[in-house]
Order: structure tokens, then C-alpha cells, then sequence
């Protein structure tokens, strides 16, 4: 019998945590697997971790827990899971059960025939989610598809069941600064993807802003795409040509047309300005990819733990 493991990582989910283990539960009962949940504290504020001991009570064998030392974020926390799953087959899945538990026995069956290596999910809806979020989110994959060659599934979530030999290629990039649904794509493997509609939470509420959210988005384009310093290229190329040519206009015409040069310094000060913050754009964009490359090359851990069992 082939071991399933199972990933949840948790950030302030006591309200979830205790719907969420017996609905997965009763579905993993319908699969012919032996099941090894591992739940991941990403270092929350509530009482997360004591609702981890008590289901970890109930079920010595099967459930084990991992507790950071603070806050590493989620992508820490899939890592942290993934280093630890010992199965032959492995989900990642969210505790608050907007991941349909239901779907585990569709990906089960549809990895057992040899045709895929991971299994994805992807929402068709966005039903329940502000328009704003949803228009982000929309446009994140739109803009994300067009600059990368990793290409993402609109609607993609990270819940998904995987071979073992997909995880140990996942666990192959051990870059600091981490966006799994593109790692999840550029590693490539016979990947399907089911579709569903949007679930609301079971409890609590998210805590992901629309302003975490597109700073996520960014992470995500500046770990997979080197498009944003080849604009900044092309655009320091075409203001220079501009530039140039308009030096050039300005000359002839204050010598064969002087009675149509103006004076001032407003429009000077305007181009300055222009100049200046299209400088600046190009400096912060190259900024960030030596940032990711700073924090890269300290070698820093991506997590601390701080208790586990």
C-alpha cells in the first residue's frame, strides 16, 4: 500500500483546524493509501499550535506537526512540508477547506494510471471575492503568461497530489525567495488540472490583503521572468535615441528658424523630471533583482524551526 502524505500549512487556523482533519479524514478513508499528515505552524498568533497538539494526540501514527520559530510565510512553510513528507505520493492542501477534500479521490485514481505525475486544481469562479482581487488576480496570470516561458494555469491553485519524483525535483530548486505555483510549472512532469468552483472558507477569514497579494504577484514575475529589466533596457535605448534626435532638432531650428525658439525653463524642468523618474524606475527594477540575489547568496535558512513531532 503506497504512503500518502499530506501538507497543510497554518497561519492563525484554529477555527479551521478541527472541521478540516476530520472532513480530509473521512475522504482519505475511501483511498486505498496509508496517510501521513503534516501539519506546518507558520509561526501564528492565535492558537493554532495547541489545536495541532490536540489532533496530533488523537492520532499519534499518522498526524505529525512542524512549529517555526516565527512567521516565515507561506512558500516557507510548503518547503518546510515538502523536506518532510517521507510518501510515495504527496498533496498540499490549505487548512481552511477551500480545497475541496472531495477531489483526493479523482487525483488519486488519475496519478495510479500512469498517465500524470502531479494532479492540479484550478477555480473557473472567483464567486465570493471582490471584483478588485479577482480583476488583480486575472491580470496577474494574463500579464505573468505574457513575459514568462513558465507558464501559469489561470485560476491555479498550489493544492495538488504529486509522484514522489516530482517532489524531489520541487525540492532540487532550493532558491530563498520561492513562488511554488511557478516552480510547480517549470519543473515540468505529465501535469492535468481539475477544475471547480470557488468554496469559501469554513471558518475565519483570509489573511491576505490585496496589497500581500501583489506583492506576491511580483515575487512571482521577478523569480520567472527577466522581462521587466529588458524594459527597462529598451527604454532607456528609445528615450537616448529621442533624446538625441531632439537635441538635433533644436539646434537646426534655433539656427535656421530663430524666430520660433522659446525661452523658459518650464518645459526643461519637465524633461529633467521625466528623464530623472524614468532613471529611477530603471534603477528600483534593477534593485530588486540584486535584492533577490543578496538574499540568495547570504544562504540564510528559508525556516527555523522551533518544535515538531
Amino acid at each position: 500500500m503506497k504512503k500518502l502524505s499530506i501538507i497543510v500549512p497554518c497561519y492563525n487556523e484554529q477555527e479551521s483546524l478541527p472541521l478540516f482533519y476530520p472532513a480530509v479524514k473521512k475522504i482519505i478513508k475511501k483511498i486505498p493509501v496509508k496517510p501521513e499528515y503534516i501539519f506546518v505552524n507558520d509561526g501564528s498568533s492565535d492558537d493554532t499550535l495547541k489545536e495541532l497538539k490536540k489532533i496530533q494526540q488523537e492520532d499519534k501514527e499518522h498526524v505529525h506537526y512542524i512549529s517555526f520559530s516565527r512567521n516565515f510565510g507561506k512558500e516557507a512553510a510548503l518547503y518546510a512540508g515538502l523536506q518532510a513528507a517521507t510518501g510515495d505520493l504527496v498533496v498540499v492542501m490549505d487548512a481552511d477547506l477551500q480545497d475541496p477534500p472531495e477531489l483526493l479521490i479523482e487525483m488519486y485514481y488519475l496519478i495510479k494510471t500512469g498517465e500524470w505525475d502531479m494532479v492540479g486544481c484550478r477555480r473557473v469562479d472567483r464567486n465570493g471575492e471582490s471584483k478588485l482581487k479577482s480583476w488583480l488576480s486575472n491580470m496577474f496570470y494574463k500579464v505573468a503568461n505574457k513575459i514568462s516561458e513558465t507558464k501559469l494555469v489561470p485560476g491555479v491553485r498550489d493544492y495538488r497530489m504529486m509522484t514522489r519524483q516530482v517532489v524531489d525535483a520541487v525540492l532540487s530548486m532550493s532558491e530563498y525567495s520561492r513562488f511554488s505555483k511557478g516552480i510547480f510549472s517549470w519543473v515540468g512532469f505529465n501535469t492535468k488540472y481539475l477544475s471547480y468552483s470557488n468554496v469559501q472558507r469554513v471558518a475565519g477569514k483570509s489573511d491576505w490583503t490585496i496589497w500581500q497579494l501583489f506583492k506576491y504577484a511580483m515575487d512571482g514575475i521577478s523569480d520567472f521572468s527577466q522581462a521587466p529589466l529588458n524594459i527597462t533596457l529598451w527604454l532607456g535605448f528609445v528615450s537616448f535615441i529621442v533624446s538625441f534626435f531632439a537635441i538635433i532638432f533644436i539646434v537646426v531650428r534655433h539656427w535656421i528658424f530663430p524666430q520660433y525658439a522659446i525661452n523658459g525653463w518650464s518645459s526643461l524642468v519637465c524633461i529633467i523630471l521625466l528623464i530623472g523618474g524614468l532613471q529611477l524606475l530603471c534603477i528600483g527594477l534593477v534593485g530588486r533583482y540584486i535584492g533577490r540575489i543578496y538574499l540568495q547568496v547570504k544562504r540564510r535558512p528559508i525556516y527555523i524551526i522551533k518544535e515538531k513531532k
